[in-house]
């Protein structure tokens, strides 16, 4: 079984994705895709533009599986993700949650930063304060940085959180997210997988 550093190796990746896009080692990349092969510490990913992308894993790879989560499951005080949309009313629209395991609350940075899931897409970190009805769902209260917004969380969107997993999540067809590291050569690494796991695939 391949070393799981799941809590460390996690807060450790996220932690470093704003950094990584201006490391002069190389440029941050995400990668969403299904895999076709593992061998051995190389992961062969076809990606959502029909790319193959050939991985590097590295020695202690954090491999996470995903588990579906409802709104009911997100409490005052949790630390969650969230990406978003702009609607014509000007609020965020969320198209999925994810929900941080409580061991990377101050270890995982708040923040708001746009993100490329879709066009204009914006991802939140932050700690939830409460979620009040809304017209069309429910509006998620969050602060980040002492910084206070608000979320729209329409009915049926993804919901998520992390439990650690192992290499049988890198069976081919999985459906997997990768936060890796493109290096000038062109070659790509990464300290960390997120994969299905039972049916329920990565939404961010």
């Amino acid at each position: 079984m391949r070393s799981t550093c799941f809590a460390i190796a996690f807060a450790m990746t996220l932690a470093a994705v704003p950094a990584l896009a201006l490391a002069p080692a190389g440029q941050r990349v995400n990668i969403r895709g299904t895999v076709e092969k593992l061998d051995g510490h190389t992961l062969m990913v076809k990606d959502r533009d029909g790319k193959t992308d050939t991985v590097t894993l590295a020695k202690k790879i954090a491999i996470r599986g995903v588990v579906k989560k409802t709104l009911a499951d997100i409490h005052q005080g949790d630390f969650v993700a969230s990406t978003s949309v702009k609607g014509a009313d000007g609020k965020l629209h969320a198209i999925e949650i994810h929900i941080f395991p409580p061991t990377l609350k101050g270890v995982v940075p708040e923040l708001q930063t746009p993100w490329d899931l879709v066009p204009g897409s914006i991802m939140t970190n932050a700690i939830v304060t409460g979620i009040a009805a809304a017209p069309k769902g429910n509006t998620l209260k969050v602060t980040f940085k002492g910084h206070e917004t608000e979320v729209i969380v329409p009915p049926n969107i993804p919901i998520v959180s992390y439990v650690p997993g192992g290499d049988s999540l890198l069976k081919p067809g999985a459906a997997v997210f990768i936060i890796a590291l493109k290096k000038p050569d062109g070659s790509l690494t990464t300290a960390s997988v997120t994969a299905e796991k039972n049916g329920v695939k990565p939404p961010m």
